[in-house]
């Protein structure tokens, strides 16, 4: 399943771009949610983000690292601030997402794998691994 998200990134001057995020849930990886950032001409990488992680953003910061996210407040309500960085150093991006929209998606994915039914077959896994 996913859901097309606004989200707005901010640009170094203070302004903001206006970009869409599609973000992805399958049940087969029912730890991730996938983010695919786009505008109009210009698709920018997929991230991966931990689905739990996600979620507690709506209410305190997480993440270190590449990926941080927490709550923040804005005139026009709450919003997740998600934080991306270069691993190598380089520019991050800041992406502002409306809360509201992120635990509508987050309950999308509860109704596919409802917090606490995921499951992991590590034996699958190491088969399709040792398999290349």
């Amino acid at each position: 399943m996913s859901t097309l998200i606004a989200v707005r990134f901010q640009v170094g001057t203070g302004g903001e771009v206006p970009l869409f995020g599609r973000f992805s849930y399958d049940r087969a990886d029912p730890y991730a949610v996938w983010a695919q950032f786009f505008a109009q001409d210009a698709v920018l990488p997929t991230w991966c983000f931990d689905r739990q992680m996600l979620a507690q953003s709506l209410y305190r910061p997480v993440g270190e690292g590449d990926v941080t996210l927490r709550p923040q407040r804005e005139d026009g309500g709450e919003v997740v601030r998600i934080e991306l960085r270069d691993s190598e150093g380089g520019q991050g991006a800041v992406l502002l997402v409306a809360a509201s929209a992120v635990s509508g998606f987050l309950d999308e994915t509860y109704a596919v794998t409802a917090l606490g039914d995921e499951t992991f077959d590590a034996d699958g896994f190491l088969a399709e691994l040792l398999a290349r």
